[in-house]
């Protein structure tokens, strides 16, 4: 491979600016998006509405004053979205997001570009009434004020569904590029003006050719065909060649497909039984010099459907991690214990074996030992000073999430990877310990389909022989790799997938989707007369949390928190209502805090085809508005200057000299809006973290996908080991959840396969 393909894929590496991969190509020329030149016209046209030059004179005295003592504001304030070229966010779009919205995305552009089209989506305000035979106009020839006011219309109309799909759409992509994108020298002018700083520089206190996967990881995106078998053959596989169907055929004891909190820890212990084992992962490999630190392609390079997979209504969208070390490389590092309350549900009213309490409470002091969690706070950032103060003014109840990194950890950009090398990921903890046992880690490499045999006898009607994956960039037509157990932990959005498309036929694979939906509240601290010290995007992401309610079985887990929002997420997700307040709203990005809430859901979705159907309860909705309402308290006594939520409205209120009833009244209005896709005037567009069940474990084939043992129902060895299994909502943070349920199936399934070999 020559050296230009090389520095693509991972082989070299700008030592300030981190991977190739996750950082802007700055060279584009060509575009694959498909738009045509009326299209981008209107597209264009539709980016300027969205971020208009704004008038000083129309800016309140505040304001006003912050943009003329700072000059990247006051360019920001007179510039606009125009100045993007609209080729590059189609690309964005056309290449990133789901098919479906970019259908209705074209459809929408296409009927602008006619004049009839713009009538059929605008309505009258096409007209030009200055012409005397009040000819049609086409949108882009519509003046600005009319456009602005058209996507005003259009964010309420519960009777255009496409209009405002599409709109969310692209105010959603194109700020989010506007605020991530980078030039050659990693500099966006828009930073400056919004107050972010993000920290390019190389870490002295990393050594730059650590890579501690290296000697048992094969990056198939790095070799052909030929290093890649003889780098098979170097670290102990067995390989057979069928020439006749091109296939590569591998032997092991163990195929574990994924990578994350179950994957990592299942190859862990199966490795280190003694079994040969070979980890599958779609993701890359990166390691702490690695990472950029850039919003926008460490998004789209290490999240599952680049970060913009959403529920079918648009209310929810989804942050999974696909990378090497899953969910763990990119979380928030909380590492919060499976509450009393849930083992004893899961243990004794459901029959699931695995969470034995005695057996489930050991496992959970094994994994917080190995990755490292301490629950100690050195400093706490901007966000989490906010929350404890706020809580502490109220006489509320708040605590430290104790986290899987060390006490004196602030850094602010871990949902891209920690740069530090502070967080204790699957990639360096478990995925360590395989590989030094001998394990064999491909990346770039997609599971296909698993591979089944019949069985004469016995509970189960199959038997799993291991499964097919295929490398992209090699003249491989296919690896089959055969082993005695197939473990799948893909996550709960991929998982059935992979389960379903292979023959299984269980009624509960895809079914049983919690989220632990979120909405957030924010409030606004202007740094003159504020006891609170840096930037919302610096410090720990996570440091203190507060319970609504106690957390038992019977009573509604509610949860506050922090988030990680980098100005490209903000931009994306806060409500627009004009081109003036989106910009007085970016302005005030490094001084607004958010508190989100988080619920343990009774509502289910299911996953099918790529498409994620979820449905709130109407006690879900309820106990999500009660957190928001507790949030909104919280900020408004922890000296917000002015607080809101996410509705499309724009939903706020001033703070200032703000009287109790008049509070009072205020949080009567707020409630939980639907999505985007629904026939109400005011929605919200929110994202989820944490996606459990789709196989869950049950006691029995009708109430789950897997046994209690984390087995499947249909094939004998094949198991799986990850968020899906579990058999609920969990109510709290699950990544140590999520490990100690795939050290409980690997500890055992590694003894029962070691028994066999013995006898």
């Amino acid at each position: 491979m020559n050296a230009e393909n090389r520095e693509m894929v991972g082989g070299t590496r700008d030592k300030k600016r981190g991977h190739p991969l996750l950082r802007w190509s700055t060279k584009q020329e060509t575009f694959s998006h498909g738009f045509s030149q009326s299209d981008l016209q209107a597209l264009s046209a539709i980016c300027e509405a969205i971020m208009p030059p704004v008038p000083l004179l129309s800016l309140d005295l505040d304001m006003k004053l912050k943009v003329l003592r700072n000059d990247a504001l006051l360019s920001f304030f007179k510039s606009s979205g125009s100045h993007v070229r609209p080729d590059e966010v189609a690309e964005v779009m056309a290449t990133k997001a789901m098919p479906v919205t970019v259908t209705v995305v074209r459809i929408v552009l296409r009927l602008l570009t006619f004049r009839l089209g713009t009538l059929l989506l605008c309505g009258f305000v096409c007209l030009d009434k200055k012409n005397w035979s009040f000819l049609l106009l086409k949108f882009s020839d519509i003046s600005l004020e009319k456009r602005e006011k058209v996507l005003q219309k259009w964010n309420k109309q519960w009777y255009n569904p496409l209009a405002r799909i599409a709109f969310m759409m692209i105010k959603a992509i194109f700020l989010f590029y506007y605020f991530t994108w980078t030039n050659e020298n990693t500099e966006n002018p828009a930073w400056d003006a919004i107050g972010y700083k993000v920290d390019i520089g190389e870490n002295e206190d990393i050594e730059r050719k650590q890579r501690p996967l290296e000697k048992g990881i094969i990056e198939t995106a790095k070799e052909d065909e030929a290093t890649i078998k003889q780098l098979m053959i170097n670290k102990g596989l067995k390989l057979k060649e069928d020439k006749e169907s091109n296939t590569f055929k591998i032997e092991c004891d163990a195929v574990v497909i994924g990578s994350g909190c179950g994957g990592g820890v299942a190859a862990a212990n199966l490795a280190k039984s003694g079994l040969k084992v070979i980890v599958v992962e779609k993701g890359n490999y990166f390691v702490p010099q690695d990472y950029s630190t850039l919003e926008g392609p460490s998004m789209f390079e290490m999240f599952e459907a680049n970060g913009l997979l959403m529920t079918h209504d648009g209310r929810f969208r989804f942050m999974a991690g696909s990378t090497l070390g899953g969910g763990s490389v990119v979380n928030w590092a909380a590492s919060l214990k499976t509450p009393d309350a849930i083992i004893e549900e899961w243990s004794v009213d459901r029959g699931i074996a695995t969470f034995a309490r005695e057996g489930y409470t050991a496992a959970m002091e094994s994994v917080c030992k190995r990755i490292c969690v301490t629950d100690k706070v050195i400093r706490e950032g901007f966000q989490n000073q906010i929350l404890r103060k706020g809580c502490e003014k109220l006489r509320l109840d708040v605590t430290v999430v104790p986290r899987n990194s060390s006490e004196e950890h602030y850094c602010g950009s871990c949902s891209f990877g920690c740069k530090t090398g502070d967080k204790r990921g699957t990639d360096i903890t478990w995925l360590v310990d395989a590989v030094d046992n001998n394990a064999v880690i491909l990346t770039q490499c997609r599971a296909d389909k698993l591979i089944f045999a019949e069985t004469e006898s016995g509970r189960r009607k199959k038997r799993c022989l291991g499964v097919t994956v295929s490398i992209s960039n090699t003249t491989i037509n296919k690896i089959e790799i055969n082993a005695k157990v197939t473990v799948v932990a893909c996550g709960s959005l991929m998982t059935p997938g992979l389960l379903s498309s292979s023959g299984l036929k269980n009624p509960n694979i895809g079914r049983g989707l919690h989220i632990h939906p979120i909405l957030m509240a924010w409030g606004y601290f202007p740094e003159k007369n504020s006891n609170f010290n840096g930037a919302a995007h610096e410090g720990e992401i996570m440091t203190s949390l507060h319970y609504v309610f106690e957390i038992d079985s019977t009573t509604p887990n509610i949860t506050l928190e922090t988030p990680a929002l980098g100005p490209g997420t903000f931009a994306a997700l806060i409500p627009w209502v004009s081109g003036k307040d989106i910009k007085e709203r970016l302005a005030k990005y490094s001084r607004t805090s958010h508190i989100f809430v988080m619920v343990r859901d009774e509502g289910v979705g299911e996953v099918k085809g790529g498409i994620v159907k979820y449905k709130l309860t109407k006690a879900d909705e309820e106990n999500l508005t009660t957190g928001l309402r507790r949030a909104l308290r919280i900020l408004v006594a922890a000296g917000a200057e002015e607080v809101g939520t996410y509705r499309s409205d724009g939903q706020r209120l001033k703070c200032d000299g703000v009287k109790e009833e008049d509070l009072e009244k205020f949080l009567e209005t707020v409630d939980a809006p639907a999505g985007v896709v629904s026939m109400s005037r005011r929605w919200t567009h929110s994202f989820t973290a944490h996606q459990m069940g789709c196989c869950r474990m049950g006691a029995t084939e009708e109430e789950g996908a897997v046994d209690g043992y984390g087995e499947s129902w249909e094939a004998e060895g094949l198991f799986v080991c990850d968020a899906s299994v579990l058999p609920t909502a969990l109510g709290v943070n699950p990544m140590v959840t999520i490990q100690s349920t795939a050290y409980c199936i690997s500890k055992r399934l590694a003894e029962l396969m070691m028994k066999k070999k013995q006898d």
